[in-house]
């Protein structure tokens, strides 16, 4: 789908607040109603908006720490990748885990009480996934940034300036 930069300023707001009134949107974005709701419509449709969440503070649940995991398996054979996703798909401490490049395979992001908590997990969940030949664990100190997609237009672009100074993206 080729998003204009309605759909990129909607897209925005919701990112920054899901609950956002359909009147809210319109008047920041300069839509009426109608063409702005249509809009949101076909950007669920075609999976560009593929639901709305609440952020919650982890610590105010119960989980205080973050911890960051590096695994390395022993084989990449299909059926050991597939295996090792459909587990920790199965661990709900598992917040996020990516197949990546580099020296080791997985990067897991996973929520924890504590260390003792976390000592449960790699001991009852964790190493017993078959197939994991390494792995090397880093407590979170602090979050520097949240993730949100850059969606302005010129994102990513350096900024020029024009003969008249004014600045603009390349």
């Amino acid at each position: 789908m080729n998003l204009d930069k309605f759909d990129r300023a909607i897209l925005a707001i919701l990112q920054r607040d899901a609950r956002a009134s359909l009147q809210d949107i319109s008047s920041q974005v300069g839509l009426s109603t109608t063409p702005c709701w249509t809009r949101i419509k076909k950007m669920e449709a075609d999976g560009v908006i593929q639901g709305y969440t609440v952020r919650i503070d982890p610590a105010a649940v119960g989980y205080a720490e973050t911890v960051i995991v590096q695994v390395t398996l022993e084989s990449h054979s299909d059926e050991t990748v597939e295996a090792f996703g459909r587990a920790l798909n199965d661990i709900p401490e598992v917040l996020e885990a990516f197949l990546i490049s580099g020296d080791y395979d997985y990067l897991i992001r996973i929520a924890v009480r504590d260390t003792r908590d976390y000592e449960r997990l790699l001991r009852q969940r964790l190493y017993r996934i078959p197939g994991i030949r390494h792995s090397k664990s880093s407590f979170v100190l602090r979050t520097l940034k949240e993730a949100m997609i850059p969606l302005e237009e010129d994102a990513g672009q350096p900024a020029q300036r024009t003969r008249t100074g004014r600045r603009t993206r390349a």
